[in-house]
């Protein structure tokens, strides 16, 4: 008598593949077994083939008339019915373990995986795991991730709009970081929050850095001294000639070098030190010399007396007077000494230096270096408020960053991180002793193939190098079509959740580690909040119902209610303020309390 999870015997083997002619007793639909019912010859659904004291485990990537061998093209004339399959990985004994040690042969049987056999893969639990959901045929089955390979050996979340993405970081990071020893209460973690989603989902485990903070939260300033020099130029004065920008670059070199001097900077050598290394600068004593040969004018021709009006005055950005040159021969005569001819690009670096939007860049507080070059705070305060801190997660608001530097800042955020556990690595605060995971939202803005492009480079370096000194990458994304080949390429775990985009499935498709296209075609049709998890964090590619965090701790990133909305009656609407908060470029803005609703008595 046949037992009840036969679903067929092994027809060819080629390789990993195996063809299997389906049990003639076999109905599709459902069977139920032990009082539970499966389904039968699912695309994704394990199979088991017995081969003595171990079992051989396989995934079904194909049924029906495409499953059928070349071979027996009759084969559906004669009633048989197909499916293809592809070899995991084996139990002997207990343990279940990826590769196979030996082929099955043809006639072997294939049976259906109850809930037992997949205790057996998925139910053994080990130090260094973290659960993310369950088994989406099987719900009774954690789905747990190897919380090692999934930060050193990188990961990617893809899915379209309303698939569950931002959910599914924000409980894969619940997770990791669950305090009271479910988690990892030192684990380490950066969250760049493009949309200003993860707040709320996040904040009870996290310190949340915004432009305009909130209650709660604080001021995120990144100095614009930790920025390559090149980096800041290109984005206040635009394009320059080769000479005009070395020209400035010495002038930086030679700020930074007497600031060094000066403050006797541990770990500094004055005779390594380049003009990328990150010490304090004024930018606006910067701009000053560079704009006064610019405009000077002299009173005689020998270039002795300039023909000052009000001197210019670096702290306000105020421009220096001079009486206007002559267009004869004579005084006050033009100045031609140490002119770059770069008048328009210093107007606009002081137009962006005057302008609020960047002052979290151009004058962020107490790390702002007054007019020598010295600063109150330097980076290890800076680095010990973003990683150093108590709680397990830091989230870096970025929903306030005008576009035109986004990416010169996130690469400045990447950079500044790498580059302290990079050098740090064997110290304890460093990334070996306690690595740091830092995960991109909205990545496809920022990693795409444009030239010149400081984030993508940062995080190719990352993707490449950050395996040996503990800093891992999590992608999320949208348009994985967009990302950058190299930085998808490096990633060893995917999260992919639906994609209905056929070019992002076939990106998808071709990155993951296992040849499984069958399971890879049915991303267009899961279910919200469903994923199919793949890679090396994985014991097996699987398909998972990613757990919900508490609907209080969930990203703000839910579809608006339309219908519910367009029903309510009006409320009362006040577009004074509608323009109050534009202007503030800060959704949660509040006009200033007067003395008359503060005060009281």
């Amino acid at each position: 008598m046949n037992a009840p999870t036969l679903l067929g015997h092994v027809g060819s083997v080629a390789g990993a593949t195996i063809s299997v002619r389906q049990f003639e007793g076999v109905a599709s639909g459902i069977a139920i077994i032990g009082g539970r019912s499966y389904r039968v010859g699912q695309v994704g659904s394990f199979v088991r083939i017995p081969q003595g004291y171990h079992d051989l485990y396989a995934i079904i990537s194909e049924v029906g008339a495409s499953a059928t061998p070349a071979t027996l093209n009759d084969a559906l004339d004669r009633g048989d019915r197909w499916m293809t399959v592809q070899l995991v990985g084996e139990i002997v004994e207990v343990s279940f373990e990826r590769g196979i040690s030996q082929y099955p042969n043809v006639n072997d049987e294939v049976h259906l995986v109850t809930e037992e056999d997949l205790a057996k893969i998925y139910g053994a639990e080990y130090a260094g795991q973290v659960v993310v959901g369950r088994l989406a045929n099987a719900e009774s089955i954690p789905v747990r991730l190897d919380l090692d390979k999934l930060v050193t050996r990188h990961s990617a979340v893809l899915g379209s709009t309303g698939s569950g993405k931002s959910t599914t970081v924000a409980s894969l990071l619940r997770s990791i970081s669950a305090p009271g020893g479910a988690g990892f209460p030192s684990a380490r973690i950066l969250l760049l929050d493009i949309h200003g989603e993860y707040g709320r989902a996040l904040g009870d485990n996290a310190e949340i850095f915004r432009i305009t903070p909130g209650d709660g939260e604080k001021q995120l300033v990144i100095p614009y001294w930790a920025l390559r020099p090149t980096e800041i130029l290109n984005f206040l004065c635009g394009k320059m000639d080769d000479r005009a920008t070395t020209a400035i670059l010495d002038k930086i070199f030679a700020a930074k070098s007497t600031i060094a001097e000066a403050d006797n900077l541990p770990g500094v050598d004055l005779n390594s030190m380049t003009v990328d290394s990150p010490i304090p600068y004024s930018l606006r004593n910067l701009w000053l010399e560079m704009i006064d040969p610019e405009v000077k004018t002299w009173l005689d021709q020998a270039k002795t007396q300039p023909a000052i009006v009000l001197p210019g005055d670096a702290a306000t950005l105020r421009l220096p007077t001079y009486q206007p040159h002559t267009t004869t021969n004579t005084a006050p005569y033009q100045n031609n000494i140490g002119v770059l001819g770069i008048r328009k690009q210093l107007d606009r670096m002081r137009s962006r230096m005057l302008d609020r939007q960047f002052e979290f860049l151009l004058k962020p507080g107490d790390w702002e270096p007054d007019l020598t070059g010295h600063a109150a705070n330097d980076l290890p305060a800076l680095l010990e408020s973003w990683i150093g801190h108590e709680k397990a997660i830091t989230v870096l608001d970025l929903s306030g960053i005008p576009s035109a530097v986004l990416l010169d800042l996130i690469g400045a955020i990447l950079s500044i991180i790498y580059e302290a556990l990079f050098w740090g690595r064997e110290r304890e605060e460093g990334g070996r002793k306690r690595p740091q995971l830092v995960v991109m939202e909205e990545a496809h803005r920022y990693l795409g193939r444009e030239a010149d492009n400081p984030a993508r480079e940062m995080v190719q370096r990352i993707a490449k190098e950050g395996r040996k000194f503990g800093i891992g990458a999590m992608i999320v994304s949208q348009r994985p079509s967009e990302i950058d080949d190299t930085i998808l390429s490096q990633c060893g775990t995917f999260v992919a959740l639906r994609l209905t985009n056929s070019t992002d499935r076939s990106k998808v498709q071709a990155a993951l580690p296992d040849n499984l296209s069958g399971i890879a075609d049915s991303l267009s049709v899961l279910r919200t909040g469903e994923a199919i998890i793949t890679g090396e964090a994985a014991r097996l590619p699987v398909r998972c119902r990613v757990t919900l965090p508490p609907k209080d701790r969930r990203p703000d990133s839910e579809d608006p209610l339309v219908a519910d909305s367009w029903k309510r009656a009006r409320g009362t609407e006040d577009y004074d303020q509608l323009v109050a908060v534009w202007r503030a470029q800060d959704p949660k803005w509040k006009p200033p309390e007067t003395d008359e609703n503060a005060g009281g008595n």
